[in-house]
């Protein structure tokens, strides 16, 4: 959509935001909003959970529409490896004018977590749209964004658009499983010169809402935390369950998770989270705005700090962050168990270490008889990238035009992204604006995953200006 010609749609959208029970019926939709959905709704459809689900088929999918849209097989590369068939992705180009302007890149990934029938409210593999939302297991995470790549390299293919900057676009599989195939990081490692560019777009950016529909904040992700598990064990003897002792792997293993749980690590700051308490803050009129402020000051203000923690994502983002997610103890029903591990995820914080964190845990622990060791690593330490004005500027004339009143800030992700890949062969990485979500997070790794119906159509429109406001840049 043009910025100059918005229309009376456009200016709908400008409207304060309402809560979803009270939010007026989207209306008509136009032509290219059904052609949008319907590749939504395919997207979602596919099942690209591990490991039964495949994103080779979705790849597939995808690359028949950019065929329909006029990609031509040059155009498109497909790719996967044989010990991981239903793991593939694709990589699509969209060549610009210009011979000097280096190429942008749009980053997604095609996988989803695994979701139970029998423990969501709807088929989380069937898009269905009701009371303002649409439901289904990927609706955020993140395949609404997906579909907005691929709509808008179709749009763009079909009106005869090129930009500067040639158009990549690399949607690949294994981010949400460890033990799955990576595609962002084969393809890193294999085929740097498909993905090469000056920088890329992804996920971790977005709007929140304060819950009630009101849309306060618009964010850019500048840099995320690192992810890395860590096996916590207690181990002993054992014995038979008729003769109890103290001495039990599992009774033990659980007063380790408990302090675990009670630990707290230091607040931190970067430049980028310092920005954002600062600003998201200020845009507030509230104790929670006055306290991010405030601890933007000061991270010493433990006064600020209690208020900011009460909110989950806020907790996280001023901090590492670790926590149990997997136990397994014992061997046979009556015997005292012999040894009792558990996972605990950690979110370590930028220019933290991992053998830092441990170090952290080991102490927190205080127990000679529990050991503390880092599993595998998902991947590189994730490199912040630089707060490029050439990258906050677009975003931020868009933000305003779109949702007047409401702040652009850079922020931190707490979660991890498979930006790090491409981070460590020199791109920068930057998770967008544009879609919105609530403070519960919207289902994302959970029941009932959601996307705003709104959210959907606005923040696509959002994203296509946005891309073509980099592509139109030397």
């Amino acid at each position: 959509m043009s910025l100059r010609i918005l229309g009376a749609l456009a200016l709908a959208m400008l409207l304060p935001l309402t809560t979803p029970a009270d939010e007026p019926p989207q209306g008509p939709l136009r032509p290219d909003q059904i052609a949008f959905r319907a590749l939504y709704k395919e997207m979602v459809e596919t099942d690209t959970s591990y490991p039964k689900g495949s994103c080779t088929l979705l790849a597939e999918r995808i690359a028949a529409h950019l065929r329909e849209a006029g990609f031509t097989d040059r155009d498109i590369t497909l790719f996967s490896v044989p010990e991981h068939p239903l793991e593939g992705g694709i990589v699509a180009v969209l060549p610009g004018s210009s011979q000097t302007a280096k190429p942008m890149l749009l980053l997604g990934h095609l996988d989803v977590v695994a979701a139970k029938r029998a423990d969501w409210s709807r088929d989380p593999f069937t898009l269905i749209e009701e009371n303002g939302n649409f439901y289904g297991r990927g609706t955020s995470d993140m395949k609404g964004m997906d579909a907005t790549w691929v709509d808008a390299l179709m749009r763009f293919k079909r009106e005869g658009y090129r930009g500067k900057r040639t158009i990549k676009m690399a949607l690949t599989c294994g981010e949400e499983t460890t033990e799955a195939f990576n595609g962002a990081d084969w393809l890193a490692r294999n085929r740097p010169e498909l993905i090469a560019a000056a920088f890329a777009l992804n996920e971790g950016g977005g709007g929140r809402t304060d819950g009630h529909g009101k849309l306060l904040v618009e964010s850019m992700q500048v840099g995320e935390k690192a992810a890395q598990n860590y096996t916590v064990e207690a181990t002993n003897a054992g014995g038979h369950s008729s003769i109890p002792i103290r001495d039990n792997a599992i009774y033990e293993l659980s007063d380790a998770l408990l302090k675990v749980r009670e630990y707290e690590f230091p607040v931190k700051f970067t430049d980028t989270t310092r920005a954002f308490f600062a600003k998201a803050g200020a845009a507030r009129d509230d104790e929670l705005g006055q306290a991010m402020v405030a601890l933007a000051r000061n991270p010493d203000d433990h006064a600020a700090e209690a208020i900011v923690s009460r909110d989950r994502s806020y907790h996280s983002m001023l901090r590492t962050t670790c926590v149990a997610t997997l136990l397994a103890g014992g061997h046979a029903e009556n015997a005292l168990p012999q040894r009792a591990t558990a996972n605990v995820n950690c979110r370590i914080f930028p220019g933290e270490t991992v053998e830092g964190t441990q170090a952290a845990l080991i102490a927190a622990i205080g127990d000679p008889r529990i050991t503390v060791t880092a599993a595998h690593a998902r991947g590189p330490i994730a490199q912040p990238p630089p707060l490029d004005p050439k990258i906050m500027a677009p975003a931020e004339k868009l933000v305003a035009r779109y949702f007047p009143g409401v702040p652009l800030v850079p922020t931190m992700s707490t979660g991890a992204t498979d930006g790090i890949y491409l981070e460590a062969i020199g791109i920068p990485v930057y998770g967008v604006p544009g879609f919105w979500g609530d403070p519960d997070g919207n289902g994302v790794h959970g029941l009932n995953e959601r996307r705003g119906v709104r959210s959907l159509y606005v923040g696509r429109d959002f994203l296509n200006d946005l891309i073509k406001a980099y592509a139109d840049a030397e």
